[in-house]
């Protein structure tokens, strides 16, 4: 079997795995979400405006904190929406077991678990 042939098996495994249903679900439930959509994308034109005020020679620091004001509300706002925390630990989860995947390829192939710190404290051991 070819190596790429083996990658596509792969990523169909990962495709099928619940962590990767998980975060497609909690994608469509974001899209889904138009208050969100709104105040993210609020949230980056304010980001925009505060570094377009923080980047002129005359700063009108009472305009910069209102815009920080502003971004702090809405980061309160996005923070407490469930969709964005769903979405956000389903990415996690999802990274992690790249990660996993990663670190068991290297270590088939370099035959060193990358994640070691060759310190058997800090593990449950490779022996």
């Amino acid at each position: 079997m070819e190596i790429m042939d083996i990658a596509v098996m792969l990523g169909e495994a990962i495709k099928g795995d619940e962590r990767m249903t998980r975060l497609n679900a909690a994608k469509d439930a974001y899209d889904q979400d138009v208050d969100l959509n709104k105040s993210m994308m609020e949230y980056d034109v304010q980001q925009k405006a505060l570094q377009y005020e923080y980047e002129k020679a005359e700063k009108d620091m009472d305009l910069i904190g209102k815009i920080q004001a502003k971004i702090d509300e809405l980061y309160k706002k996005i923070t407490a929406n469930p969709v964005f925390n769903e979405l956000d630990a389903a990415q996690a989860d999802v990274n992690a077991l790249m990660n996993e995947v990663n670190q068991t390829i290297t270590m088939t192939i370099t035959g060193v678990d990358p994640s070691c710190t060759h310190d058997c404290s800090t593990c449950s051991g490779c022996h």
